[in-house]
C-alpha cells in the first residue's frame, strides 16, 4: 500500500496524517490565523516519528476546497511545494467531502449534508450518500445564500455537519424540517482527507503538482470586494 501524506488548513483548523500500509496517524489543530507558521513543523514531526524522509512518500493530498481563501492556498502552496521537491504526485481532496465522511465515522449516517461558513451571507455546502464507507456527491458542491439551498429528493432525513449551519434559521421550512441534530464543529481533517485520497490513489487519479489546484467555488472578485472593505 502506498504512503500517503495530507495536509489541510482550509478552516481554523489546521491538520497532518500520515497513512502508511492502512494505518492512519493525526495531529489535528484549531490554531486560527496560525497555519503559515504551524504547518510544515507539523509535516516535519510527522515524518521524523515514523522515521521517514517526503522522499519515501509515494503521494501528498491536500484539502484542495471549498474555505478558507487563505488557507486553501497555505496546504495547497505548501504540498506543491514538497511533491515538486521530490518529484510525487499529488490528490487534490474535497473538504466538503471530508466533512462527511467524519461524520459517517462519528454517527453512521447515510444521508449526509456538510456546509462550511463562506462569509458575505453565504455557505459552501454538498450532499451525500454514504455507499460502502464512503461519501458519494447527490448534488454539486455548490456556494450559495441559506435560503437558497434545497436538498435532493433522495431521503426525507439528512444529518447535517459544518459552521454554515450556524445558519439554519435563514433557511427554508422544509430544510429545517429535513434536518437531524447540527454538528457544526465538525471541520475538515486530514485523516478523512487521506482515507480518501488512499481511494483516488487507487483509481489512478493522482495528478501532477501544478494539476492539483484549489477550490474555491467563489471567484476571486467576490473575494478582493471582501478584502478591499
Amino acid at each position: 500500500m502506498p504512503k500517503i501524506l495530507a495536509l489541510d488548513t482550509s478552516t481554523d483548523a489546521c491538520s497532518v496524517a500520515l497513512d502508511i500500509n492502512g494505518n492512519v496517524t493525526q495531529d489535528f489543530r484549531i490554531i486560527p490565523r496560525q497555519h503559515t507558521k504551524q504547518l510544515l513543523p507539523m509535516v516535519q514531526d510527522m515524518l521524523r516519528e515514523h522515521d521517514l524522509t517526503v522522499a519515501d512518500l509515494d503521494a501528498i493530498a491536500v484539502g484542495r476546497g471549498p474555505g478558507s481563501f487563505a488557507g486553501i492556498r497555505i496546504a495547497t502552496g505548501a504540498a506543491q511545494g514538497l511533491a515538486f521537491a521530490a518529484e510525487l504526485p499529488m490528490l487534490p481532496t474535497s473538504t466538503l467531502a471530508a466533512m462527511a465522511l467524519k461524520i459517517h465515522r462519528d454517527t453512521g449516517a447515510e444521508f449526509i449534508v456538510t456546509a462550511l461558513d463562506a462569509r458575505m451571507d453565504e455557505i459552501y455546502c454538498c450532499a451525500y450518500q454514504i455507499k460502502n464507507g464512503l461519501p458519494v456527491e447527490l448534488m454539486p458542491e455548490t456556494v450559495c445564500a441559506p435560503q437558497q439551498l434545497k436538498l435532493p429528493d433522495a431521503a426525507d432525513s439528512w444529518t447535517v455537519g459544518g459552521s454554515g449551519w450556524v445558519y439554519l434559521e435563514a433557511m427554508s421550512a422544509e430544510v429545517q424540517q429535513a434536518v437531524n441534530p447540527l454538528e457544526t464543529m465538525i471541520y475538515p481533517a486530514a485523516a478523512e482527507i487521506v482515507t480518501l485520497a488512499l481511494e483516488d490513489w487507487n483509481a489512478g487519479k493522482a495528478v501532477a503538482p501544478e494539476e492539483a489546484l484549489p477550490v474555491y467555488l467563489r471567484d476571486e472578485v467576490a473575494w478582493k470586494k471582501k478584502d478591499q472593505q
